[in-house]
């Protein structure tokens, strides 16, 4: 029987179909969000096919079989060593056969980069690659590839196309031991009349690359465009399906580069790889705090010192602030890198425990460097730091602060304290600020770093004090 084709409105924010045009999407609130697509009802051999109806029984002919979990062998023995160390380190330690990996990040961020980059060595050690482009000629990813890799390329196989279907005859030719689609959105199957990057094309699509991935174990890198908010385009049933979601972060006119996973089903996604944009290629970060603090000022107003713990690494950040007279009647309070509550939180607690003046000041804080901690482990930096500009106080540059600050103006201890002590003694500090009951727990010994324990926020502003004075 011929396949019937219907109409339906798909949102091309969250997928929702709806059998008439609405003006706004009841489902993510979006406003004129619906394009009419057409969509194929699968025939009946299709529904056979695929373990539907079987006859008038109504049974499907697969069977599905539980086994004991000690039966089921682990993923850890099949994950592929990438030759990128700190991609290993984001995807929990190397590529597992059979996953699906969605990168998503700002044009021109490095994303084709580091994946050229990754096939290349995967080709080397592993064995056949094949590279799927739909953005760029085969010309041009062999410009990028002559310039960014080294060794042997002849296990590398690129191609330019756009028709998903015309790729699964060369995975039959080619058996890779790697795919990567770039990208999603401008891939397609004949199967649907909608347009490439539809939300129909994109989940089709998507289904098509886990089947592919899942039945033959081949590792899948998918990229992904971005909205202009930075968040990734398409329909969220994307970032459902696949295993990974890679981000890359870091700005234009910096080399630094911030690769994280916001989502891994093998591994965590506390990690994050540091990369440098060179001529070359993306160069590993080997020590990510010098980075981060190579613009520390020599006691600058405003400027303090933090330590966070991302995934296994301790790092050591430059927290800046500035305050400044509001023309207006509600002061701003503007952050880069913290989360925008938190510090109205902070701003909150200096004003009612430390009483510190603030309500006709402008507020803004940033992190060096473009990194977002998730740890509360920077709040006392930030507080020294607002409290350092407003004062003129400046804090010596050999000087890190830790600690997350309560709502009673209390410090409270943070995680992986002897960590982070190792790793500012580590970088030639001689002087910390902590909460005393990280002081109290800790167990690392330092002969050159000299530990203050604070018990509240003013405590900490007084060792501040102390120190600003010595210089």
């Amino acid at each position: 029987m011929a396949k019937k084709a219907k109409t339906v409105f798909v949102c091309q924010e969250c997928g929702f179909e709806s059998p008439k045009w609405t003006g706004q999407c009841p489902v993510c609130r979006a406003w004129n969000s619906f394009v009419e697509e057409k969509v194929a009802e699968p025939s009946d051999g299709d529904v056979r096919r695929r373990g539907g109806a079987e006859g008038a029984s109504g049974r499907s002919p697969h069977r599905a079989v539980a086994r004991r979990i000690p039966e089921v062998s682990s993923g850890q023995t099949t994950r592929i060593d990438t030759g990128i160390g700190e991609l290993n380190r984001v995807l929990g330690g190397g590529l597992v056969k059979g996953s699906l990996t969605l990168i998503s990040g700002e044009p021109g961020i490095g994303k084709s980069t580091i994946i050229i980059q990754a096939a290349s060595r995967i080709a080397q050690s592993e064995g056949p690659v094949l590279y799927v482009s739909g953005e760029e000629s085969e010309e041009q990813i062999k410009m990028r590839a002559d310039r960014v890799c080294e060794g042997d390329l002849s296990e590398l196989y690129v191609v330019s196309e756009t028709d998903i279907d015309a790729v699964i005859p060369l995975l039959d030719s080619l058996q890779p031991k790697f795919l990567v689609i770039d990208s999603i959105q401008t891939m397609f199957t004949e199967d649907l009349e909608s347009a490439p990057g539809s939300v129909s094309q994109v989940r089709a699509c998507g289904n098509i690359l886990m089947n592919i991935g899942k039945g033959r174990g081949i590792p899948v890198f998918i990229v992904a465009h971005v909205t202009k908010s930075g968040e990734l385009a398409g329909p969220k049933i994307v970032e459902h399906m696949v295993d990974t979601v890679l981000h890359f972060s870091g700005e234009r006119n910096q080399d630094l580069r911030i690769l994280r996973a916001n989502k891994n089903r093998f591994g965590t996604t506390s990690e994050i790889g540091a990369f440098e944009m060179r001529e070359e290629g993306l160069v590993q970060v080997e020590n990510l705090s010098a980075s981060f603090l190579e613009g520390l000022g020599d006691g600058e107003d405003g400027a303090v010192a933090t330590a966070v713990y991302e995934g296994t690494r301790p790092l050591l950040l430059e927290i800046q602030a500035l305050t400044a007279a509001t023309s207006m009647g509600f002061p701003r309070r503007t952050a880069i890198g913290i989360d925008g509550p938190r510090l109205a939180m902070i701003v909150a607690v200096l004003e009612r425990k430390a009483g510190l003046n603030l309500i006709n000041r402008d507020i803004y804080v940033n992190v060096v460097g473009g990194l977002r901690p998730e740890s509360t482990s920077p709040d006392l930096a930030v507080a020294l730091a607002i409290w350092s500009d407003e004062k003129n106080a400046r804090i010596p540059r050999d000087t890190v602060v830790i600690g997350e600050v309560g709502l009673t103006g209390e410090l409270r201890p943070v995680q992986n304290a002897d960590k982070l002590i190792r790793e500012a003694d580590r970088m030639g500090f001689r002087h910390m600020i902590l909460p005393r009951r990280s002081l109290e727990r800790s167990r690392e010994k330092t002969e050159k770093l000299e530990l203050y324990g604070a018990t509240t926020l003013r405590d900490a502003i007084a060792a501040a004090e102390r120190l600003a004075k010595r210089g």
